[in-house]
């Protein structure tokens, strides 16, 4: 494996890949520690200080997360690459409903081209909308809730604007070195963004957790090695359906008469619903803050069970939701008729399932079957690391280090990557990276 990794690096274009890419990483950590004109840094880091020590909950904790920490710290890569990630979701869960953007995805790469315009200009939508709620939680002091000291000493509407400008611009700039990075470079680089904003944390993370004692630090280095190699498994995995094609004449020549199967995979939506059922059971705790003391008894209900992720009521409602959503994401971007129709359009059929409807069953059955066990895999997966809260010294189960969120991203965008060097490095010489 390390000859491969040397042969990859030898070989002057994808050297030169790899070189661009990595540079495009340097560039958004050093946006991510950068601070937004009008902010007091001193003060950021004492409220940081403070928060961690009284190890209170965070409603951005999972945005704090894909921005490698630099939303609290409010840099001018503040909002990281959580907008354009929500922007491409919502186009994505469009395509069924508009006919319009269904139209487009059928047009192959001119319609792929105007869906992608239309996910920047809502990426920066969002970005306003998300870079406002931040700075005037910051300015009322609510975003850090235990700390006085003010985050933005000078509070005047113009202070306010250019620092919502700056992250919404920020925003624009990362969404760009995404792009930049999987053009000119290796793997697809907003995942590879998000991958080096979590990789970032953990070290932090692992230092906390390394102040309960060493025994303890290997314990959970075991365990998470143990969750990462399940993930892995789990990710590879796979259902083969068979499919044959009938030799049909074209002209004097005759296609067809091949054998080759139809992949669906364990996981089939990704980490997409745990997106979504984080971004659900935050969303009380935020109404809650802005309603201030006035929220009575929800708001005692939503600190006590919501807020609280080692509650019963938290790790039961975020599983729930993760299962809920895997079934709605698969049965959006998975549609077995379109399946079944342009496989009975090319000739193709399942062995013993006969073509078009018969064919969208079956595929619907196996669907309907295969999606249970990834959706109790990524349920398991998340609320995993709310049973370790107490030896993560932050109190978030986003902030573990081998369980949640993290690890299903790094180990996916992981995979990927390295399939696709190898992809590459499998264009100039047959042996890649496993042998």
């Amino acid at each position: 494996m390390l000859s491969a990794f040397r042969s990859a690096l030898t070989t002057p274009d994808l050297r030169k890949k790899i070189l661009f890419t990595l540079m495009i990483v340097a560039v958004y950590r050093l946006g991510c520690s950068i601070p937004s004109p009008g902010v007091s840094y001193p003060n950021i880091q004492e409220c940081l200080e403070q928060v961690q020590e009284s190890d209170n909950a965070s409603i951005y904790s999972l945005i704090n997360l894909f921005s490698g920490g630099a939303l609290l710290q409010l840099s001018i890569f503040a909002l990281g690459i959580m907008p354009y990630i929500t922007a491409s979701i919502i186009i994505q869960l469009l395509t069924v409903v508009i006919p319009r953007f269904e139209q487009l995805k059928k047009e192959g790469q001119s319609g792929q081209n105007k869906l992608t315009q239309y996910t920047r200009y809502l990426t920066i939508a969002l970005a306003i909308l998300q870079a406002t709620g931040i700075v005037a939680l910051a300015d009322r002091g609510q975003l850090f809730t235990n700390c006085s000291l003010p985050v933005i000493p000078q509070s005047d509407i113009f202070t306010l604007s250019v620092i919502v400008v700056v992250m919404t611009a920020g925003t624009a700039v990362i969404m760009w070195l995404g792009e930049q990075a999987t053009e000119r470079g290796i793997g697809n680089g907003m995942s590879l963004l998000i991958f080096t904003s979590i990789a970032a944390r953990i070290p932090g993370e692992g230092a906390n957790i390394m102040q309960n004692g060493g025994l303890v630090f290997a314990g959970v280095c075991v365990f998470g090695l143990a969750i990462i190699a399940s993930v892995v498994f789990i990710e590879q995995g796979q259902r083969r359906i068979p499919v044959q094609y009938a030799k049909r004449m074209v002209g004097r020549r005759m296609y067809g008469g091949t054998s080759t199967y139809l992949p669906l995979k364990v996981n089939q939506a990704g980490v997409i619903p745990v997106i979504f059922g984080s971004s659900l059971l935050y969303l009380p705790d935020l109404v809650s803050r802005l309603a201030g003391s006035t929220g009575g008894w929800f708001q005692q209900f939503v600190q006590t069970y919501l807020v609280d992720q080692s509650s019963w009521v938290h790790i039961t409602l975020y599983l729930a939701l993760i299962i809920f959503f895997t079934y709605f994401y698969v049965g959006i971007t998975f549609n077995p008729e379109e399946r079944a129709d342009e496989m009975k359009k090319f000739g193709g059929f399942i062995p013993g399932i006969r073509p078009g409807r018969p064919t969208a069953e079956y595929l619907q059955y196996v669907l309907s079957r295969i999606t249970l066990p990834g959706s109790l895999y990524l349920g398991i997966i998340a609320v995993l690391p709310n049973f370790f809260l107490g030896i993560t010294g932050s109190g978030q189960n986003q902030n573990f280090p081998f369980g949640g969120t993290a690890v299903l991203i790094m180990v996916g965008v992981g995979l990927d990557t390295v399939k696709q060097i190898e992809s590459q490095l499998m264009q100039r010489r047959y042996d890649g990276f496993l042998r």
